[in-house]
């Protein structure tokens, strides 16, 4: 088997979140086969931090070195993009541009949703060259399902080269439990039932009106406990209208936490609270169910089997929703379905070594 060089440019953790897990699997997987794997790390949260795992990304400067000197050595280019960030158009037709220009097509995932800030085409129709131009030049485009598919091929793009393969793996599922010590513990001791989620402080993901949600849970459920798990970057106003509620004796914030000990205080929660609308079905709604947890989430009409879900634009439904899975819990934990897995990262990196 020929050995292989791929360059996968996507965010990479920590935190441990969104695709940037993803990419660690197929890393994993190709290094596993005996490939050579370097991931271009594009996170704004750990791009300049050093680290054997991935390249930094000091600057466009930087990134732009970096990309060049990898297509130069040969590096086959894997981009990871969404439909969000205008940053990220042009980080990913630099990317594209360099492979091409070294006489190697790349390869684009595109993640998320069929419905995202800036796609699919009538929500942006002024950047419809630039979409036109990433997708034309890529080898391969990857997707997570038929839907954003079509999409896609609604730019105009042959349908042929556009292969769903779902973001979530029989990876992500792999882990060891661990001890939970502290002031978590204690919280998990303390409180009842526990209500866990995984947020960034950003608009998308909806905190103040979590936040206030949990506040009027409280008036009925004294002893409700919410763990905050991710990066605590912007949280300053949130944890101020936490005190001014006067419900912080009812939020823990735990943290970044690895893949283990996220699962781990995933399997002890009483239920899995998802607040983005954008996020198309999910990563951690689908590991929660598959560990057997009541997942509550916004509709996007994109949720898997047996999650119940509130309208993301009526607090009031937020509230009605949860209460009634606290006050029927055995219930709707027996509903639990827990959705069939399969080894979508073997799939993907078969694609990339094969195309």
């Amino acid at each position: 088997m020929e050995k292989l060089k791929i360059l996968e440019i996507s965010s990479y953790p920590p935190p441990r979140a969104g695709w940037g897990v993803r990419v660690s699997f197929v890393k994993e997987a190709l290094i596993k086969m005996g490939h050579i794997c370097e991931v271009l790390n594009t996170s704004p949260f750990s791009r300049k931090i050093p680290s054997s795992e991935y390249l930094t990304s000091m600057s466009g400067v930087d990134y732009f070195k970096k990309v060049l000197t990898r297509c130069c050595r040969g590096y086959r280019v894997h981009m990871h993009m969404n439909g969000d960030s205008p940053k990220g158009f042009i980080l990913t037709s630099i990317a594209l541009t360099l492979s091409l220009l070294t006489f190697k097509r790349p390869f684009l995932t595109f993640h998320a949703g069929p419905y995202q800030k800036y796609f699919p085409q009538e929500r942006a129709p002024l950047l419809t060259p630039v979409y036109r131009y990433i997708f034309f030049v890529s080898k391969k485009i990857i997707c997570n399902d038929d839907i954003v598919k079509e999409k896609i091929a609604g730019y105009g793009i042959k349908k042929d080269k556009i292969i769903p393969i779902r973001a979530f793996s029989l990876q992500y599922l792999e882990y060891q439990k661990v001890s939970i010590n502290g002031f978590l513990n204690k919280f998990f001791e303390n409180k009842s039932p526990i209500i866990s989620t995984y947020l960034f402080f950003r608009p998308e993901f909806f905190p103040e009106r979590m936040i206030r949600g949990i506040s009027e849970l409280v008036k009925t459920h004294k002893n409700l406990g919410l763990i905050i798990i991710g990066l605590e970057d912007g949280a300053d106003e949130i944890k101020e209208l936490i005190e001014s509620l006067g419900i912080s004796q009812n939020i823990c914030f735990a943290g970044d936490q690895s893949h283990d000990s996220f699962l781990t205080i995933l399997s002890r929660s009483n239920i899995y609270l998802r607040t983005p609308v954008k996020d198309g079905v999910c990563s951690s709604v689908l590991e929660a169910l598959t560990l057997g947890i009541p997942v509550i989430a916004s509709e996007n009409h994109r949720r898997p089997e047996s999650v119940i879900t509130y309208d993301n634009d009526n607090l009031n439904d937020m509230v009605r929703v949860v209460n009634n899975v606290i006050q029927n819990l055995p219930e709707f934990k027996s509903k639990v379905i827990k959705p069939f897995i399969e080894d979508t990262v073997k799939t993907e990196v078969d694609l990339l070594v094969s195309s």
